[in-house]
Order: C-alpha cells, then structure tokens, then sequence
C-alpha cells in the first residue's frame, strides 16, 4: 500500500485511493512510452509540456515525491527549449526515462530525490557554453520570469552552475526540502508567501537552516523589513550595485 493510504485515508477511502493511484501509474507509465517512443527532433514540445504540468499535480496528490519532483524538472527544462536539437532530444529522453524508472519502481519510493535531480540534465544554456566549467553545483532561483531572472541565470550558468527557476515560494520550499540545492537565490517580492518570509523560515527550520540563501530586493538598505533577514543572509540590491552584490553573496556561501 502506498505512502498516501499509510495513517490518511482509511476503510473504503483508502481503497479508493490505492485504485486512483493505481490507474495514474498506469496511465503514466504507458504515456511516458508513447512520448519516449514518439520523441524527435520534430517532437511536439508543447505536449511534452503539457504532460510534465499535468504529471506535477496528479504526482503531488498522490505524494509521489520523486516523481513530481522529476516532472518539475522536466518542465522547468522544456522552457527554456526554443527548438529541439539532436543533444535536447538526448536529454528530454534522459528525464522521460528517469520517469519510467520511478513509476515502474527501478527507482525504489525511499530514493534521495537530492541524488536523483542532479542525474538529470541542465537546464539548456542560451549561449554557447565553449570553455564553460561545468560544476555539481544547484543553484535555485525562487522568482518570476523576467529579464532579470534571465539575466542571473545566465550569470550563473556562466560559472557552470546547474540553474533551475521555481515561480512559487510554497514549492520551492517544498523542494528545497527534497532537493537541497546549494543555494537558493529568492526575490523579496513574490505572491503569496513572500520571499522575505521564505529566506526567514529557510534559515530557520532545523531541515534547512544549512541551505544557503540569498535575497534580491529593491528595498532600502534601511527598509524595516530587512532588518528582519538573518546576517547569514547577503542581500543584493536592484541597483548599480547588483553585480556586485550578486558576486559577494556567492562568494559568502563560498561558491566563486
């Protein structure tokens, strides 16, 4: 029985439950052959997509952890996919097959999700990564997407970082959690749960308080809110400064 139906669902719930988990797997295991079978370089990116955000909540309900993080991956990779090439075919197949492993259980449920996402591939680079050095090094920018989050991820992938972009505070706590990136770059002002919130609880539960973070804002250095950010928290500025502020805090958590 599954981690779902263990002490939440009980009697004729919990059955039902273990059948609508049963069907998912099932159903996911046979689109991800279809998709795997269908994919090249003249895929329809869109539905692959699609089918990434859909595995994400179904996987969520079901508290399939792994693959839900696995499916984030795979869509948070598919954005930044313009046109499919030879290599992106490789690594699209590389997550769909990471997939399949999971709901056909060669990868077990107890799995470490931090060691299953860095097996996947990198985000796609926009631009030429010719002498770029690659490093084992997540960075999680927890923002919107917008010309500055472009902008600090190609900084990032620059260093040769592995760069993922989570759009929601709650999830990217959630996958902090699971993925221990190391660091995590949040943007003070998000929906929500703020990011200035986010930077405080990360620093503060025993489960992540050793997850660097960094905190971008537009706010005064003398703005009453950050005077609520732990010290063990660089701030970088929207500001002539931000280069610099950017390459400071990376440098406080020891990662230039």
């Amino acid at each position: 029985m599954s981690q779902i139906t263990q002490g939440v669902y009980a009697g004729a719930t919990a059955d039902l439950v273990e059948n609508l988990r049963s069907e998912f797997v099932d159903e996911t295991a046979e689109t991800l052959r279809t998709l795997s079978n269908d994919l090249s370089e003249c895929s329809e990116i869109e539905a692959i997509r699609r089918f990434a955000f859909e595995i994400v909540g179904q996987a969520h309900n079901f508290d399939m952890c792994l693959l839900e993080s696995v499916a984030q991956r795979l869509g948070n990779f598919l954005s930044a996919v313009v046109a499919v090439t030879p290599t992106l075919v490789l690594d699209i197949r590389a997550h769909l097959d990471v997939m399949t492993d999971i709901v056909d259980r060669r990868i077990p449920d107890d799995a470490d999700p931090a060691a299953l996402v860095r097996r996947l591939p990198a985000r796609p680079y926009g631009f030429d990564v010719a002498g770029v050095d690659v490093q084992d090094l997540e960075v999680m920018l927890v923002m919107l997407h917008n010309a500055q989050t472009r902008f600090i991820e190609r900084e990032m992938q620059a260093c040769g970082y592995r760069v993922t972009i989570v759009t929601s505070t709650i999830t990217a706590l959630q996958e902090i959690v699971r993925t221990k990136p190391n660091i995590a770059i949040i943007s003070a002002v998000m929906p929500g749960l703020s990011g200035v919130d986010l930077a405080i609880a990360i620093t503060a539960m025993p489960e992540t308080r050793n997850t660097p973070v960094a905190l971008i804002t537009s706010l005064d250095t003398s703005d009453p809110v950050l005077q609520l950010i732990p010290k063990n928290v660089p701030i970088i500025h929207k500001s002539h400064r931000f280069g610099d502020d950017l390459a400071a805090a990376l440098s406080y958590h020891f990662l230039l």
